[in-house]
């Protein structure tokens, strides 16, 4: 059954593949010479440079068009890509045949959360690839079509005192989101639990910028060391679940009572059961563990996560045990996931057995609540 003509759907999760210039285009001019350039190799390929360093899938998993049977970890080179990979025109072309009104990206060489900036080994230049990026998503990306994309930003994490100015800058040119870690202890930094992340918290929350954390923006999961990658591409939803397990036992929502997490790409299948495992464990626990949560975890779930899917049958079969109010659906353009061009096909089959105004929620509605989005309308 076709979700009804007048849902419009926006997809929480797609993915941006930065064009050669973005940083070319926008670093000081002392730093050019080291920051983020495409150069071609023997083989013709196109090859990130920056600093010493050198980073090849120029299009990570950006296989959008192919069929399942020619998917991999490329393309390398930008002439193997679609043009809405990386053109934001051409990407309204491709949301017009998938039926998709609205469209958040994630970043592609950054890193999801900008991880790859922090490990540079000039601090001025990974400011700069920060706020380059920023200017370029907001102004080129999103500015070419502002009743489409939803603008996310990444910031300077490393450095707190910066990524707060980030927040208040790019919330006055427009963002609506900010892609932080699932898991900050991963990638050597302070956990949710420490007061370190404060003011990024609360700036976030003075602006109404939920974090979206992306599976993977704390590492992949740990597979065995001969297993196929496949198993940790199916792994990767158990990053979400630890994350949400780590921020309803952490202080982060009793300090910061309005701040929205959306888990993007993190599936919602296995949200019943880690809300009553949490309950269950706050409940015989929280004396002895002097835990100073005052009501059940699944409460605070319900008032600060979002889960996000592509494909989740199992989830949307229990979906009166997550809330209707806390799913958003997520197309996944241009990986291997996606179900792109039938996404909107695929979608109202999934919601088929909803009320018209339950599925409208899935398919709009949650998203345009929790990003502050009013384009298309």
């Amino acid at each position: 059954m076709p979700l009804q003509d007048h849902i419009q759907l926006i997809s929480v999760d797609d993915h941006v593949v930065e064009h050669a210039n973005v940083w070319q285009d926008r670093l000081p001019a002392h730093l050019l010479a080291t920051g983020p350039r495409i150069e071609k190799n023997d083989k013709g390929h196109d090859i990130w440079h920056f600093e010493d360093k050198t980073y090849a899938n120029v299009g990570l998993n950006a296989v959008a068009g192919k069929s399942p049977d020619e998917y991999g970890m490329e393309p390398a080179k930008f002439e193997d890509m679609i043009p809405g990979c990386y053109n934001p025109y051409e990407r309204v072309k491709d949301m017009e045949l998938d039926g998709i009104q609205a469209s958040l990206s994630f970043p592609s060489f950054p890193g999801f959360a900008g991880r790859r900036f922090a490990e540079m080994d000039d601090p001025e230049l990974a400011l700069a690839c920060v706020y380059a990026y920023n200017d370029w998503h907001i102004e080129e990306w999103c500015g070419a079509a502002p009743d489409r994309f939803i603008p996310l930003v990444i910031l300077p994490y490393w450095d707190i005192e910066a990524s707060v100015a980030e927040i208040h800058r790019t919330a006055h040119m427009g963002a609506k989101a900010i892609s932080f870690s699932e898991a900050p202890q991963n990638i050597g930094q302070p956990s949710f639990h420490s007061p370190h992340w404060d003011p990024i918290l609360a700036a976030a929350q003075q602006h109404s910028l939920p974090l979206c954390m992306h599976f993977g923006s704390g590492g992949a999961p740990e597979a065995s060391a001969d297993a196929p990658f496949a198993v940790s591409i199916a792994m990767f939803g158990m990053n979400s679940q630890s994350t949400v397990i780590d921020l309803l036992f952490s202080p982060v929502f009793q300090k910061f009572p309005e701040l929205k997490v959306c888990l993007s790409e993190g599936g919602i299948g296995w949200i019943p059961y880690i809300l009553e495992r949490c309950d269950y464990t706050w409940d015989r626990h929280r004396h002895y563990q002097h835990l100073e949560l005052q009501v059940p975890p699944s409460e605070l779930f319900r008032d600060h996560i979002f889960g996000c899917f592509i494909s989740d049958e199992g989830g949307l079969a229990v979906l009166d045990r997550i809330g209707v109010d806390q799913v958003m659906w997520e197309c996944d353009y241009p990986h291997s996931d996606s179900n792109w061009p039938n996404s909107r096909k695929m979608l109202g089959e999934s919601l088929q057995h909803l009320t018209d105004a339950d599925a409208k929620k899935i398919a709009e509605d949650n998203a345009r609540r929790v990003f502050n989005f009013t384009g298309g309308r």
